[in-house]
């Protein structure tokens, strides 16, 4: 379970403000395409303070806010000691002039209150050339340990009603944190918000661990351990720790498992025989279907969104490749066909497009395509660069980066769908195998 207590969120009605809701006719909004270069300018006040000792609380909220937005490279903050003018009460009516002064288009305004481990935040957004309110100001409730939860939360709203599409910032990454040299690196699972604040760490570092994946809800990971010698499948709930082998087949290994849409199943490569294919198995039964028959390796498999189809990689072709056939298996299509080797296919919530990892002339590269193959798009190029997992919203992918050498270290990184705002994520020490959860 989340260490933040469930929020309680409202519409705040004209009684609860000072001055009514301005419905807009045409509302502040960015449109994102491959051509957006010039991030808008907006300001982030430091959110009132409504009650004794809620100053540094209303401080570090705005902050989180501001940092969520600026790390998308769509947004720019305009900082403090530009502002003309403060907001002092919450209530009070903008002085639009002040902040078109300071060239601001997005204005955020905040109160903040306090009671024993209660915490109430209110927030309004404002496009300030037009001098009108977008939306309806909203408010969160919970407990004083979940404030920076409420932080990304209205970043989250703000990031919505100017983009036009969801957010992706009240969300989590499990990954699989790195120390010690390359000769001798341990690793152990860990899961953080998406910008490495709240590290919580799942397992010890005594077997190897790898490919953790979220579950639909967000609840539980699957990863693959060596803690018997050979890889086997885990699933670990996330709030208790507990976990249990999911495959256990007697002279099997499995691994690079990820959860069905509904979390009531898991897709696997399971290696009996010295073959390789691709299985489905229900939970709660423990009963596996086998969905491919070659002699070749089929694995990394990912489902559609609305789990009609998996993606996966294949060698069948004679080099690393993707295809895609329907979730009950059967025939199987080749999307890649472009030069180099193609691996770690992953569907993008929206469903229009697939991430992948493409290793040519000795580079490694993120890279999307439509779900037929078509448009193929190289977003990063590196000594290694692998295993794309994608935002929420579809908006961004983080990956693993490893520098080259014997001293080299892998670390992750993220990067915009269109190519740009490519950046390190904040974690502590190394990592690798990031999983994008859902919104919580």
């Amino acid at each position: 379970m989340r260490l933040f207590a469930t929020l309680v969120i409202g519409i705040l009605t004209m009684g609860q403000l000072a001055h009514p809701v301005v419905a807009q006719s045409q509302p502040l909004r960015i449109e994102i395409t491959d051509g957006v270069i010039e991030p808008m300018p907006f300001a982030v006040p430091d959110f009132v303070a409504e009650t004794p000792g809620s100053n540094q609380v209303a401080k570090d909220i705005s902050r989180v806010i501001a940092a969520d937005l600026n790390g998308t490279g769509l947004f720019r903050e305009i900082p403090a000691k530009a502002h003309i003018s403060s907001i002092t009460n919450f209530g009070s009516p903008v002085q639009f002039a002040d902040w078109k002064a300071v060239n601001a288009q997005a204005l955020i305004t905040g109160g903040v209150s306090v009671s024993g481990n209660q915490l109430e935040v209110k927030f309004r957004v404002y496009d300030v050339f037009a001098g009108t309110e977008l939306g309806n100001g909203l408010r969160f409730k919970g407990t004083t340990d979940g404030w920076r939860r409420m932080g990304h939360k209205v970043a989250d709203v703000v990031y919505e009603r100017i983009t036009g599409e969801g957010g992706y910032f009240d969300s989590r990454v499990v990954y699989v944190a790195e120390t010690g040299p390359k000769s001798n690196r341990k690793k152990r699972l860990a899961v953080m918000d998406y910008d490495g604040a709240n590290l919580q760490y799942l397992t010890d570092s005594s077997s190897i661990v790898l490919a953790p994946r979220f579950s639909p809800t967000g609840d539980r990971v699957l990863y693959t351990s060596y803690e018997t010698g050979f890889p086997q499948v885990y699933v670990l709930d996330v709030g208790s720790v507990r976990r249990k082998v999911l495959s256990n087949e007697s002279g099997t290994m499995s691994f690079a498992p990820r959860f069905s849409p509904d979390g009531k199943s898991v897709v696997m490569s399971v290696t009996e025989g010295g073959n390789t294919d691709l299985y489905k198995m229900d939970i709660g039964s423990g009963k596996r279907q086998r969905l491919t028959s070659t002699p070749s390796i089929e694995t990394a498999p990912s489902y559609s969104p609305d789990g009609s189809k998996i993606v996966f990689e294949s060698d069948r072709s004679g080099s690393q490749q993707i295809y895609v056939m329907s979730s009950g298996g059967g025939e199987a299509t080749r999307i890649s066909f472009g030069k180099g080797r193609y691996g770690t296919p992953v569907w993008s919530p929206r469903g229009d497009l697939i991430a992948f990892t493409k290793q040519h002339k000795g580079r490694f590269h993120i890279g999307v395509m439509r779900t037929d193959g078509s448009e193929e798009r190289l977003l990063t190029a590196s000594f290694l660069d692998e295993g794309p997992t994608w935002s929420p919203n579809g908006r961004v992918i983080m990956f693993t980066r490893e520098t080259r050498g014997a001293g080299g270290a892998a670390s992750l990184y993220s990067v915009d769908v269109s190519g740009r705002n490519l950046k390190p994520v904040k974690i502590n020490g190394g990592g690798s195998d990031p999983s994008w959860s859902p919104l919580q």
